[in-house]
């Protein structure tokens, strides 16, 4: 049975770092494209950054390129989201997905997807 776990979010002051995991089990990260998405209740969920678990190579979407860095672990079989300098219009529901051919625009494109790590940005 595949499961993806987000982990690693909080509440946290503007300015200070997170990093969120997605730890995989069921399936091998390095065959996957994996992607992070955030969703603020009422909104659109917002495609953010992705990684090829094969060649490596990231995404990232305009609104946090420079602060979120996507990284994989392929021993961990983990694939984590560095985000620096957090900001207020970071308050999100931060979930990963994972895909078989491609980083997804669209969430349910994705074949699986994990249950979410909340993070709060507040002073």
């Amino acid at each position: 049975q595949v499961q993806l776990v987000e982990s690693g979010g909080g509440l946290v002051q503007p300015g200070r770092s997170l990093r969120l995991a997605c730890s995989a089990s069921g399936l091998s990260l390095d065959d996957y494209y994996i992607g992070w998405f955030r969703q603020v209740s009422g909104k659109e969920r917002e495609d953010i950054s992705c990684i090829s678990g094969i060649t490596g190579t990231t995404w990232y979407a305009d609104s946090v390129k420079g602060r979120f860095t996507i990284s994989r672990d392929k021993i961990k079989n983990t694939v984590y989201l560095q985000i620096n300098n957090l900001k207020s219009e970071d308050t999100a529901m931060y979930v990963c997905a994972a895909d078989k051919t491609a980083c997804m625009k669209s969430f349910v494109a994705y074949d699986y997807w994990g249950q979410g790590t909340q993070v709060t940005v507040s002073s």
